[in-house]
Formats: structure tokens, C-alpha cells, sequence
């Protein structure tokens, strides 16, 4: 499988917004047609598109479920991949989402609190299209909006989710979340040599040249935040290098 470079589309109260280190007060970007933006981006060349419902994830009223099927409709009509989460609770949710398009649901405080809810869905859809979110801060993972610690580092968790059949997992390092000032490789490194399952980064990527720490540490994706909305990298770069990547291997 290629490296995806997938620009994230987060959603709070119907707009798609950027916050910093998951501050829900702390808007860096708010624009108010999500929808635009998700054209935007399979417009300039994104194979794969990245939602998140802020609002579900905070456990808050959720006003997002509309533009989270009709950016799922868009993307399915237009061949692009999507993986959603954020508030993904129970299996009737969940399913609907993947019935509509998703080719992958993300489950964080969920799957640590309920273990039992990754292994259903991943005995009913498969284990590719059930992704698990390790958010860390400090090596230590988070949930609750980021709001608790978890007591435990997110290589144990990964091999537990890989274990118990999650076909993905999502890691993002909460010390660089947000504020643009690059990307910490040794944590990423420590996650994917612990795992057999692909792994996507996200988390402080705010260059060309983190883009190719991350293919080269060996994980299959990276989100693009922050950075490419406040324009300190565009996503048409961004896709360029990783291609440069793929032919310098393949020499």
C-alpha cells in the first residue's frame, strides 16, 4: 500500500475548524462551509480525506452528523477515500458511517473503554476498516478529549487493539499537536516498530521534510493539519514529495 498524505477536515458546530493542541476554545482556523473545503482538497489531489467531529469527541450536542454524510456522498462520488471519527459510541453509529462510504471508522476513548466494541465491528466489517486513535501526551495516551490519562504508552496499547484484530491505528503526539513547530520522530519510530498493523501519524507536521521522516519511519500516512490550512505547506507539495519518496526507493 502507498503512503497516504490525508488533509484533515475537523467539524465543530458545522464548521471546519483547527485547534490548537485540541483546545476547544483555542480556534487557529473556523470556516464555515466544510463541504468547499473537502472539494478543495480532492480538487488539489487528496486520495483520502481525514473527519473528525470535534463536537462528538468532546461528548457535546453533536451538529455535525449532516456535513459528515454529505462530505462522505462527495468523496464516495468522486473516488476518494475517508476515515471518520469522533463520538463513534455505539455499532448502529458506527455502521451507518461505514454504509455511507466510510472506508474506515477511528474509535479512541471508545475502544480503550469498551475493547469488546472494536472486536464487533471488526468480526462484522473486517479489521481493515476499524481504525483505533492513540493520542499521546508525554508517552502517556489521553482520552476524553484529552482531558485524562490512560496510564499506558501507546506501543502497549497498539499491540493490545493489534491483538484483539484493529486493522489501523492512529497515532497523535499531543506535545507537537497544533502549534506548527515540526514533528517528534522517536515516538512515532517506537510506535511502528511495535506493531505489524499499519500505522497513520499525526501531530506537529508542518514541513516537506517531516513528511519524509514520517514515509521513511515506515508509516503509511500522515494528517496534514494546521500547517496546510495557515499555508505553510500546500497539499500539491506535499503529494509531490511523497511521489519523489516512492521513486527514490524504488531505485
Amino acid at each position: 500500500m502507498q503512503f497516504e498524505v490525508i488533509p484533515a477536515i475537523d467539524l465543530k458546530a458545522g464548521k471546519c475548524v483547527q485547534l490548537v493542541q485540541g483546545v476547544k476554545e483555542h480556534e487557529l482556523i473556523s470556516i464555515n462551509n466544510p463541504l468547499d473545503v473537502a472539494t478543495r482538497w480532492i480538487d488539489e489531489g487528496a486520495d483520502t480525506l481525514h473527519i473528525i467531529d470535534l463536537d462528538g469527541a468532546f461528548g457535546e450536542e453533536n451538529t455535525n452528523t449532516r456535513i459528515i454524510f454529505e462530505i462522505l456522498d462527495l468523496s464516495e462520488r468522486r473516488g476518494v477515500t475517508t476515515q471518520v471519527g469522533g463520538g463513534i459510541r455505539t455499532v448502529e453509529y458506527a455502521a451507518r458511517l461505514l454504509e455511507a462510504g466510510a472506508a474506515r471508522i477511528i474509535l479512541g476513548t471508545a475502544a480503550l473503554e469498551n475493547p469488546d466494541f472494536v472486536e464487533t465491528l471488526v468480526h462484522t466489517y473486517a479489521a481493515e476498516r476499524v481504525m483505533v486513535a492513540l493520542d499521546a501526551r508525554s508517552g502517556e495516551v489521553q482520552v476524553e478529549g484529552w482531558q485524562k490519562g490512560a496510564g499506558e504508552s501507546p506501543a502497549k496499547l497498539a499491540q493490545f487493539f493489534e491483538k484483539i484484530g484493529a486493522g489501523w491505528v492512529l497515532f497523535t503526539n499531543i506535545d507537537v499537536e497544533g502549534l506548527m513547530r515540526g514533528i517528534l520522530i522517536d515516538p512515532i519510530v517506537d510506535l511502528i516498530s511495535a506493531v505489524n498493523i499499519p500505522v497513520i501519524v499525526a501531530g506537529g507536521v508542518t514541513t516537506i521534510d517531516d513528511i519524509k521522516l514520517i514515509q521513511k519511519s515506515g508509516a503509511r500516512g500522515a494528517i496534514l493539519g494546521s500547517a496546510l490550512y495557515k499555508g505553510k505547506i500546500t497539499l500539491t507539495d506535499a503529494l509531490n514529495a511523497v511521489k519523489e519518496g516512492r521513486v527514490q526507493e524504488d531505485l
